[in-house]
C-alpha cells in the first residue's frame, strides 16, 4: 500500500479553474448524495423525538449542522483515500486525486466545516447534540477509514455505526438526551449498512481487489457476501418493528409501511443469494436499499401526521 502512496500522484498537477468549478470541486468533495440520506435520517431523529412538532428554526440548524459535519468527515475519508482513489477507475476524476483541490487545501476545508459546525449545533441546539456530531466524524475517519477499511472484511459493519449517529443527532438536538428509541434508529442505520454497501462491493469487486482493500466479497466470495447480505436484511426488517412494539412511538400505519418496504427488501437480498455474482441483482439490492431508507424515514414522518394520530390514540 505504501508503494501506491508514494508513486500514484506523480502526473497529478494543479488544474486551473474558473470560482464555480472550484466551489463544484469542493462541493463534490463533501460526497453530497452521502449527506442527503444521512439528513433525512437526522430529520426522521428529529421529528420523532418532537412528536411531529419540530420547531422549524432547531430542525434547520440541525440539518445544517449535520449536513457540515457529514461533510468535514466525507473531505478527511477521500484525503485519507486519495491514493487508492487515483487507483480506481470509478474515484479517479474526485477532485483530489484529479489534481483540482490541494491535500492541504482539503484539510483546512474539513476543519472549517466540522468548526462551524460544532458552533452552530451548540449555539441553537445543545451540547450533546454538537458532541455526537463531532463523534460521528471521528468513528468515521479513526474507526472506520483509518483502522478498519484496509484491514478489515468487517469494515462496514463496525463502521457503519459512523453512519447510524445523524439520528441520534437529531434526537439529542430536541430532547438533549437519548432514550431507546433513538437507540433503535441508530441499530436500524447500523443493520441497513451492511446490505447497503455489500451490494455496491460485489458491483465494483475487482476495483476493491485492485487497491488492496479486503471488502467482503473480495476476501470470502460472492456468496457468503450475498447470504451475510441477506442474514441482514433479516435483522434489519425486525429490528424496523421494534418502533412498534416495544417502544410503541409508532402506530399501524408505519408498521404496514415497514412490513411492504421490508417484504421487498427481503426478497431482493433473497434472490441475490440464489445468484450471487449477478451484477444484476446485486444493482438491485443497492438501489432498493436506498429507496428503502428514504420511505421508512417517510413513514416515520407520515405516522405522525394529526389525522394518523387522531385515529390512533
Amino acid at each position: 500500500m505504501q508503494e501506491i502512496q508514494t508513486s500514484a500522484y506523480t502526473d497529478v498537477l494543479p488544474q486551473k479553474q474558473s470560482f464555480s468549478q472550484v466551489l463544484t470541486s469542493y462541493f463534490q468533495l463533501t460526497k453530497p448524495r452521502i449527506i442527503l440520506l444521512l439528513l433525512i435520517t437526522t430529520a426522521g431523529g428529529t421529528w420523532i423525538a418532537a412528536d411531529g412538532q419540530v420547531d422549524a428554526k432547531l430542525l434547520l440548524m440541525t440539518m445544517i449542522g449535520g449536513a457540515l459535519a457529514s461533510g468535514s468527515a466525507n473531505t478527511i475519508n477521500c484525503i485519507y483515500d486519495q491514493d487508492i482513489d487515483y487507483i480506481m477507475e470509478r474515484t479517479r476524476h474526485r477532485p483530489l486525486p484529479s489534481g483540482r483541490i490541494q491535500p492541504r487545501h482539503a484539510v483546512i476545508f474539513a476543519v472549517s466545516l466540522a468548526a462551524i459546525s460544532f458552533l452552530l449545533l451548540t449555539t441553537f441546539a445543545n451540547l450533546l447534540c454538537a458532541s455526537l456530531a463531532m463523534a460521528g466524524i471521528l468513528t468515521y475517519v479513526l474507526v472506520y477509514t483509518h483502522l478498519l477499511k484496509r484491514h478489515s472484511t468487517q469494515n462496514i459493519v463496525i463502521g457503519g455505526a459512523a453512519g447510524a449517529i445523524p439520528p441520534l443527532v437529531g434526537w439529542a438536538a430536541v430532547t438533549g438526551d437519548l432514550s431507546w428509541t433513538a437507540w433503535t434508529l441508530f441499530a436500524i442505520i447500523c443493520l441497513w449498512t451492511p446490505p447497503h454497501f455489500w451490494a455496491l462491493a460485489i458491483m465494483i469487486k475487482e476495483d476493491y481487489a485492485k487497491v488492496g482493500v479486503p471488502m467482503l466479497p473480495v476476501v470470502e466470495g460472492e456468496e457468503t457476501t450475498a447470504r451475510q447480505i441477506f442474514y441482514y436484511t433479516l435483522a434489519l426488517v425486525a429490528s424496523s418493528f421494534l418502533l412498534v412494539y416495544p417502544l410503541q412511538v409508532m402506530t399501524p400505519v408505519y408498521g404496514a409501511i415497514a412490513l411492504l418496504l421490508g417484504i421487498l427488501f427481503i426478497r431482493k437480498a433473497w434472490k441475490l443469494m440464489q445468484t450471487p455474482t449477478d451484477l444484476t441483482e446485486a444493482r438491485s439490492v443497492f438501489k432498493f436499499s436506498i429507496l428503502y431508507l428514504m420511505l421508512l424515514c417517510a413513514g416515520m414522518a407520515i405516522d405522525y401526521f394529526p389525522m394518523v394520530r387522531s385515529v390512533f390514540h
